[in-house]
C-alpha cells in the first residue's frame, strides 16, 4: 500500500500523469471518428493518413525551417487532404479498389517522408523515424508540478505540455462534430442512397469526417507517433463492434476501450518490465497498441456480436 501510495504521489503527476492523460486523450480522438470509418468500410483511411502526416510534417520544416506546431499541423493537414485527393485519383483512373489505392498512396507517401528525414537536416533535430512511429510519450513531464495541489496552480498549469491542450481542443472539437451532425452520420452511414434522397450532402459530409480524422491523426502524430494512431483508429471501434449492435453503444464501448489500452499501456511499459526482474522499460506507443490489440483479440474470442460480425449494426 505504501509502494501505491508513493507511486501515485508528486513523482507521480510529475512525471507520469501528464504521458497518461495525453495518450487518453490522442487514443479517444482517434477512436471515435474511427467508428464510422469502420462502419462505412474505410478503416484504411485512418492508417493512410496516419502515414501521409509525416511528409507534410517534414516539408513544413523545411519551408519553415523551424520546429514549430502549427505550421506543422498545417502541412500535416495539406498532405492529408492530397493523399485524400489521389486516392480518389487513383481509384477513378486506375479503376483498382479502394483498399488496392489507399494502400498505395499512403505507402508511398510515408516511405517519401522517411526518405526526406534521412537525406535532410531534420535528422539532427528530434523529428527522427523512431519519433516518427513511436511518438515521444514518455518525454511528456510536467516538470513544475508539485503534487496533485499542482492542478489547481494557474501558474503550474502553464506549463503543461503543449501536447495536451491541443489534444484536448482536438478531442473537443471532434466530439462537438459527431454531436452536431449526429443523424446526418448515422444515416450516411448505413445508407448513403437514403441520405442522397433526403438531402444529406453525403459527399460532403464524408470529406468532413475526413477532415476531422486528419486532425485528429496529426494532432496525435507529435505525441504519440504513427503506431498508436494507427492501432487507435482501427482496434477500438473494432473491439466495439463486437461488443454491441448498436451505433451510441458501440462509441462508448470504443472510448472505454482506448482509455483503457492508454492507461494499462503505459502503466506495463513503464512498470512491467520491473516485474519480471528487467531494469529496463519499453516503449509506451508500443505496449499501448498492444494492449489494444489485446482488447481486440478477446473481443474477438468472448465478444457477444463475434458471430454476428458480417451483419450490419443499428442505428
Amino acid at each position: 500500500m505504501d509502494d501505491l501510495i508513493t507511486a501515485l504521489g508528486a513523482e507521480f503527476v510529475q512525471l507520469s500523469l501528464t504521458p497518461i492523460v495525453i495518450g487518453i486523450l490522442a487514443a479517444v480522438a482517434c477512436a471515435l471518428p474511427g467508428n464510422f470509418l469502420l462502419l462505412r468500410r474505410q478503416a484504411l483511411i485512418g492508417d493512410a493518413i496516419s502515414h501521409v502526416v509525416l511528409p507534410g510534417i517534414v516539408g513544413a520544416f523545411l519551408v519553415t525551417g523551424a520546429i514549430d506546431a502549427f505550421p506543422m499541423m498545417i502541412g500535416a493537414g495539406c498532405a492529408a487532404i492530397v493523399a485524400v485527393i489521389l486516392i480518389e485519383i487513383i481509384k477513378r483512373l486506375g479503376r483498382v479498389e479502394p483498399g488496392a489505392a489507399m494502400g498505395l498512396v499512403f505507402t508511398t507517401l510515408f516511405a517519401v517522408g522517411v526518405l526526406f528525414l534521412e537525406i535532410t537536416d531534420t535528422s539532427s533535430v528530434h523529428i527522427d523515424v523512431q519519433h516518427a512511429l513511436l511518438g515521444n510519450l514518455e518525454s511528456l513531464i510536467w516538470f513544475d508540478a508539485d503534487g496533485w495541489q499542482s492542478l489547481l496552480d494557474p501558474a503550474a498549469l502553464a506549463t503543461l505540455p503543449p501536447q495536451l491542450p491541443r489534444l484536448a481542443l482536438v478531442l473537443l472539437g471532434i466530439v462537438l462534430f459527431i454531436a452536431l451532425f449526429w443523424k446526418e452520420l448515422k444515416i450516411s452511414t448505413f445508407d448513403a442512397a437514403f441520405a442522397d434522397a433526403i438531402g444529406i450532402h453525403t459527399r460532403l459530409l464524408g470529406f468532413a469526417l475526413v477532415v476531422a480524422t486528419a486532425i485528429a491523426a496529426v494532432a496525435a502524430f507529435d505525441a504519440v507517433g504513427s503506431i498508436i494512431v494507427i492501432a487507435m483508429f482501427v482496434c477500438p471501434p473494432a473491439a466495439a463492434r463486437l461488443m454491441t449492435n448498436q451505433l451510441s453503444r458501440q462509441i462508448s464501448w470504443s472510448v472505454a476501450f482506448a482509455v483503457i489500452s492508454a492507461i494499462l499501456g503505459y502503466v506495463f511499459a513503464g512498470y512491467g518490465p520491473g516485474w519480471f526482474g528487467s531494469p529496463y522499460a519499453v516503449s509506451a506507443a508500443g505496449m499501448i497498441a498492444t494492449i489494444s490489440g489485446l482488447i481486440l483479440l478477446l473481443t474477438c474470442m468472448f465478444g457477444p456480436q463475434r458471430k454476428r460480425i458480417g451483419q450490419g449494426a443499428e442505428a
